[in-house]
């Protein structure tokens, strides 16, 4: 009766550990998920105020149908979204494609990178690794 005890609890010992190393993959699976969303969001809103400048007119302090100046020292407020806590930004201009910029996100802590091609009245995001 005493060996059938101990292997029961051995085997009980097992399955927790299993549960355990499978509820830890599941919360990182998780996290990284998450901060893809955070990210893409990020470069979304970013990119939503790059067609604000661009539809606005120069007299008003906007691109004029131009992405040109889409910067800090034009932008108020865009430098706090270009560094945030989770990833860094950086803003420039794909090549061979109409008027456009590219925003690309890289977060701090996985080996992916969200690129965001935003054009005069759409964007694309796309999720590729470094």
């Amino acid at each position: 009766m005493g060996q059938q005890q101990l292997l029961l609890i051995v085997l009980g010992v097992i399955i927790v550990g299993i549960a355990v190393v499978v509820g830890i993959n599941l919360f990182n699976a998780n996290a990284e998920s998450s901060t893809q969303d955070s990210v893409v969001s990020q470069a979304t809103n970013i990119g939503a105020l790059a067609q604000q400048f661009y539809k606005k007119p120069e007299s008003m302090g906007g691109g004029g149908n131009s992405f040109v100046n889409f910067d800090t020292t034009h932008v108020r407020g865009l430098g706090k979204l270009l560094n945030a806590n989770d990833a860094t930004f950086s803003i420039g201009a794909p090549s061979g494609t109409p008027p456009a910029i590219a925003i690309t996100g890289i977060p701090t802590d996985y080996a992916w990178k969200v690129t965001t091609t935003v054009y005069a009245d759409s964007m694309k995001s796309a999720i590729t690794n470094q």
